[in-house]
């Protein structure tokens, strides 16, 4: 599941208002040695924090339905996870950082709800929608100083970036076939089966008419 949303903020981060620029979009550690091996500019966005929306958690059993809107399969629901991303831009003149941060702005706010369609493999096959924000209010157990501590960087403009992801964490089981034929009795009003009719699934046969032993002449 992480690495398709790597492959979706890859995406949007290489489109919209930098679509053409040949900026680097990279998703490694920003340290100093990452940081002097730099010869081009680039877009960091590092996973530095992964947890569970515990908000989201859900009980129950999700039904899976064929096309024809038969139930063959269930499911538990999905937990979600929070993904929290580190987005800086890297050039050599701080004001073409900025820049480029103004243009991940333009290019992520317009997405703040990923439609299952935009999503590749086992995470759109969920038909969940994905909310992302940008540039929201840090909510994490650890400061944006703490993280460039422990990368061993200094600390420069960034971009907070989330993603609240579905994990399927539980396989799908089959359900038996929809029944077709056989009586069902209904209860009657009191709650008892006395008297209580008999209503079949399976069709009729046209019953024959008696034979009565007269011939048309």
């Amino acid at each position: 599941m992480i690495h398709e949303v790597d492959e979706v903020l890859k995406r949007l981060l290489g489109g919209g208002a930098l679509a053409g620029s040949g900026i680097e979009i990279s998703f490694d550690a920003p340290t100093r040695d990452w940081a002097a091996r730099r010869n081009s500019p680039a877009v960091n966005a590092y996973l530095y924090d992964i947890r569970e929306d515990v908000s989201r958690r859900q009980r129950g059993q999700v039904s899976v339905r064929d096309d024809r809107d038969v139930v063959v399969r269930r499911r538990q629901p999905p937990r979600w996870f929070r993904l929290s991303y580190l987005v800086t831009a890297w050039t050599k003149q701080p004001q073409d950082e900025h820049r480029l941060l103004s243009a991940v702005l333009a290019t992520m706010l317009p997405h703040e709800l990923l439609s299952a369609d935009e999503l590749p493999g086992p995470l759109g096959a969920l038909g969940l929608s994905v909310p992302l924000t940008v540039a929201g209010l840090h909510t994490e157990s650890r400061s944006l100083a703490e993280i460039w501590s422990a990368l061993g960087g200094e600390l420069k403009p960034s971009l907070d970036l989330v993603v609240t992801a579905p994990f399927p964490a539980f396989p799908e089981y089959d359900v038996g076939p929809p029944v077709t034929e056989g009586a069902v009795r209904v209860r009657g009003m009191d709650g008892t089966l006395d008297g209580s009719p008999e209503r079949s699934h399976r069709p009729r046969r046209a019953t024959p008419a008696p034979d009565t032993g007269e011939r048309q002449r």
